[in-house]
This record gives structure tokens, C-alpha cells and sequence, in this order.
């Protein structure tokens, strides 16, 4: 009997122990590769960028001169929209392409160009991180000039995931995106 009771509150114990250290279902999947913001500060990017959060996500690179500036003045207009909302329901996150290139200075000063306020985040890294992140986002491409228009729109405490057009009207992304923020 002594031996039973002994088995079993080991048993509770190993399970307890195991529940506490098993990582949510988005972190395993998006994972906590190291990022680094327009500030040149590491953000993991499960924890950091995206866990309880609303985002939007893009993906451009400082030098392009076709899609990239339209997609960011969607952004730019969906930031006038959220106002002061902005950085509290939810966030804005702009993943480069091209790290090699995308300096933390280089996308501080683009995130200028597009009047970037707090909640605004510019991200770049190593390049194997950063391939990752946009792999896991399903927004990986072998050369920049390949990168999709899609934003990914987020309610990661619902599990809501969207996806957009980014060269769409403004106005029907910030439907999107209120609907994700309420939870629609």
C-alpha cells in the first residue's frame, strides 16, 4: 500500500513538473527565434512579438521600390486608424526579407518614412532566424524580390489567424483588423 501511494504522488509529481515546463501550442509552433528591432534590441519572437497580442504582419525590404512602399502606407493608414490603440490592442510588425541589407538603422530610418509610431515594430536578425520566422508565418522566399503582399492579421490569446491582401483598400484592412481585434 505505502509503495502504491509512493508510485502514484511520484507519478502526480512527473506530471505536474512536465505540465509546468510544456510550452503553449503557438510558441512551439512559431517558436522564440531572436529577432532584432529598428532599436537594435533582441526580441524573441513568440514571446516578445506575438504572444498575447493582436499583430499585423508584413514582410518588405528597405530598398524596394515596387510593392513595399504601398503595402507600408496601408500600414501607415492603419495605424492612423488605431490612434492611441495602437501598441495596446494591437501591434503592427514589419519583417524584412532582406536582414543582410536591413540594418536596425536602415529600418529605423524607414519606419520615418512611414511615420512609425510605438507599436510599430521593424525586425530583422541573422539571416537563419529571420528565414525562420517568415517560414513559420508561411511568408519565406528564397529572393526578396519573391516576397508576398499578404499581411497576416492575429489574435494569438483566440487562435485567430487572417490573412489579407496588402495592397487592398486601407479601408478593408482595417475591417479585417478591428474584426480580428474584437474577436470576429
Amino acid at each position: 500500500m505505502k509503495f502504491t501511494i509512493a508510485l502514484l504522488l511520484i507519478v502526480i509529481s512527473a506530471t505536474a513538473v512536465l505540465g509546468q515546463d510544456e510550452k503553449p501550442p503557438a510558441e512551439k509552433y512559431f517558436s522564440d527565434v531572436e529577432l532584432i528591432n529598428q532599436d537594435g534590441q533582441k526580441v524573441r519572437f513568440y514571446t516578445d512579438v506575438l504572444k498575447n497580442k493582436v499583430v499585423v504582419v508584413n514582410t518588405f525590404f528597405t530598398t524596394c521600390t515596387n510593392i513595399c512602399p504601398p503595402m507600408n502606407r496601408n500600414f501607415e493608414k492603419i495605424q492612423e486608424a488605431l490612434g492611441d490603440r495602437l501598441g495596446k490592442d494591437a501591434f503592427l510588425v514589419s519583417i524584412t526579407v532582406d536582414p543582410e541589407t536591413d540594418t536596425p538603422t536602415r529600418l529605423k530610418e524607414y519606419g520615418r518614412r512611414f511615420h512609425a509610431r510605438p507599436g510599430w515594430m521593424f525586425l530583422t536578425g541573422k539571416k537563419e532566424n529571420v528565414d525562420w520566422a517568415l517560414y513559420k508565418l508561411g511568408q519565406y522566399v528564397e529572393t526578396k524580390d519573391d516576397h508576398t503582399s499578404i499581411f497576416i492579421i492575429g489574435n494569438e490569446p483566440k487562435g485567430l489567424w487572417k490573412k489579407a491582401m496588402g495592397l487592398a483598400k486601407a479601408e478593408e484592412l482595417i475591417k479585417i483588423v478591428e474584426d480580428v481585434i474584437n474577436d470576429r
